[in-house]
C-alpha cells in the first residue's frame, strides 16, 4: 500500500471529521486545541511542555502502550484517550487544532499526514520522516495546506545555537569549507535478528505499533520501549538522532541545500540493525556562506570522532562528547553540543567574542526554560503570533540530508550522487530506498 492509498483508507475511515475546521492561523482563536499522538517518554515531554503555554488545552491523547496513556491521564484527566490514531481523527477530529506527534520514526509521516490532511497544524519529533519520500510529502502537504509545522528540535530555539549562527553569517571565520560533526552514542546494533520471540505485554497493542511498517514478531527489550532507533525497519540510527540536532546549526547558519554526494565508511549492512559506527562524509553545493563546495564529515558511535587536525583544540584541551566544528578562510569555530558557548579559534588560539552586538542577551543555561522556547513558538505561530523557526519546508530537507546518510551506509565506502529535482540517486540500486511500502494495519 501507497501514501496514497494509505490516506484515501484513512479517510474512508474518518470521513465524517475529514473537514478542516478553520484556516490557518488561528488568528480569531484564543485558544489551541491539542491532540498528542505518543506520550511516553520524549512523548511526555512534549506533552508537558506545549501544555505549559497557557493558551493549550490538551483535548486528546492517543498511545499504542496503555500504561503510557494511563500516566498521561492521570495528568491531563480532561483530555480523551485513544489507542488508534485514526480512530481520534474520526471521532473528534473536529474539536482540534493542532496534533503533536512523537512516536517512533516509521510512524511519523503516517500519524502526521493523515492529521495534515485534515487540516491541522502538526508539531512532528525529530528526524520528521523514515523514508525521503515521505519527508517530502510532508513539506508538499504543509505547503499545499498552507499550515503551521515544527520539527521538534528544541535546541533549533537555544541561546549558543542561535549565536553560532549569527557568528557564522556575520563572516567571523570567512566562508566556510568543511564542517566535522560527531557523538559518541550507539544507535546501532551490530548482532543478528532475535532466533526466538516473547508474548506480547497486555498493555501494548503490537499491531498499533508496527502501523504501517512491515509485520513483525514481538520480542521483549528490542523493540518496544526504546530499543527501535537501533533498526532500520522502525529507526534512523544514531544519524537520525543525535545527528538532526548537531546538524541543525551549521545546516541553518550556511543555508544549505540538499547535498550531492553521500558516503558512509561503516561495516556491510545487516538487513537489521543499523551499523556501530559511521563516518559520512556529505558534499554539498555552495552557498553565499561557504567555499565553492563544502565538505562535511559526521562521526558517531564509541571513539567517535576519528581524530583530525581540524579537531586539535588550543592547550591540548579534551573535545566535548558531541559537537561540531566550522573550518572557515580566518579561523575555526568550535560548538560543543550543548549549553556551551561557541568558541572562535585562530592560528590555534582562542579569541575573545564580542556578542554584545548580536543582542541576545545573557547566555541562557536553564534547559527547561529554553527547551520551552520552541514548543511555545509553534502554539503562537497557530494562534497568529510569529512563524516557527523549524517549518517543514526546512527541517524536511534537513531530515533528507540525514536519511541520505543513513542510506548510504547500505553501501559502504561507496560514493552515492544525489540528484535533488528528480529525487533519486544515479546509482538504481539505491534507489529502492528512498520510499517503502506502507502495510494494511
Amino acid at each position: 500500500m501507497n501514501k496514497r492509498t494509505f490516506l484515501k483508507s484513512a479517510a474512508t475511515l474518518a470521513s465524517t471529521a475529514f473537514m478542516p475546521s478553520f484556516s490557518w492561523p488561528l488568528s480569531n482563536k484564543k485558544q489551541l486545541r491539542t491532540a498528542h499522538i505518543g506520550v511516553g517518554g520524549m512523548g511526555l515531554e512534549d506533552l508537558k511542555a506545549i501544555s505549559s503555554h497557557n493558551s493549550v488545552e490538551v483535548v486528546a491523547l492517543c498511545d499504542v502502550d496503555s500504561n503510557h496513556l494511563n500516566f498521561a491521564k492521570a495528568i491531563y484527566p480532561n483530555a480523551k484517550t485513544f489507542s488508534d490514531y485514526r480512530i481520534l481523527f474520526d471521532t473528534i477530529g473536529d474539536q482540534i487544532d493542532a496534533v503533536v506527534v512523537s512516536t517512533p520514526d516509521h510512524t511519523h509521516a503516517p500519524a502526521s499526514l493523515m492529521a495534515m490532511d485534515i487540516g491541522k497544524a502538526v508539531y512532528c519529533q525529530k528526524p520528521l520522516t523514515h523514508h525521503i519520500s515521505e519527508a517530502r510529502d510532508m513539506a508538499q502537504m504543509a505547503e499545499k495546506k498552507q499550515l503551521v509545522t515544527q520539527m521538534g528540535i528544541q535546541v533549533h530555539s537555544f541561546y549558543d545555537y542561535k549565536l553560532a549562527t549569527l557568528l557564522i553569517q556575520s563572516g567571523i571565520i570567512g566562508k566556510v569549507n568543511c564542517v566535522r560533526a560527531w557523538s559518541p552514542k550507539n544507535w546501532g546494533y551490530d548482532g543478528p535478528s532475535p532466533n526466538s520471540f516473547d508474548p506480547i505485554p497486555s498493555n501494548l497493542d503490537w499491531n498499533l505499533w508496527l502501523g504501517t511498517a512491515k509485520n513483525q514478531k514481538f520480542k521483549e527489550g528490542i523493540y518496544h520501549p526504546g530499543n527501535w532507533r537501533k533498526l532500520v525497519d522502525y529507526g534512523c540510527g544514531t544519524l537520525g538522532d543525535m545527528g538532526v540536532h548537531i546538524f541543525d546549526t551549521p545546516y541553518n547558519a550556511l543555508m544549505l541545500d540538499v547535498p550531492k554526494t553521500v558516503k558512509n565508511e561503516c561495516r556491510e549492512p545487516n538487513g537489521y540493525g543499523f551499523p556501530e559506527k559511521n563516518k559520512v562524509t556529505y558534499i554539498f553545493p555552495p552557498t553565499k556562506y561557504t567555499s565553492n563546495e563544502l565538505k562535511w564529515v559526521w562521526y558517531d558511535g564509541v571513539g567517535a570522532p576519528s581524530e583530525h587536525v581540524d579537531l586539535q583544540l588550543p592547550n591540548n584541551e579534551k573535545l566535548h562528547d558531541q559537537g561540531a566544528m566550522f573550518m572557515g578562510e580566518k579561523g575555526r569555530l568550535y560548538l560543543p553540543h550543548f549549553q556551551k558557548l561557541p568558541q572562535l579559534i585562530i592560528d590555534g588560539k582562542y579569541k575573545e567574542i564580542n556578542v554584545e552586538k548580536f543582542g541576545l542577551g545573557t547566555p541562557v543555561r536553564d534547559y527547561s526554560s529554553e527547551s520551552k522556547k520552541h514548543y511555545h513558538e509553534f502554539v503562537d505561530s497557530c494562534l497568529g503570533n510569529g512563524l516557527c523557526s523549524a517549518p517543514f519546508s526546512y527541517s524536511s530537507k534537513l531530515t533528507e540530508t540525514i536519511l541520505l546518510g543513513v542510506i548510504a551506509g547500505r553501501f559502504p565506502g561507496r560514493i552515492l550522487n544525489w540528484d535533488k529535482n528528480k529525487s533519486k540517486f544515479s546509482e538504481d540500486e539505491a534507489n529502492v530506498f528512498i520510499g517503502g511500502n506502507y502495510r494494511s494495519f
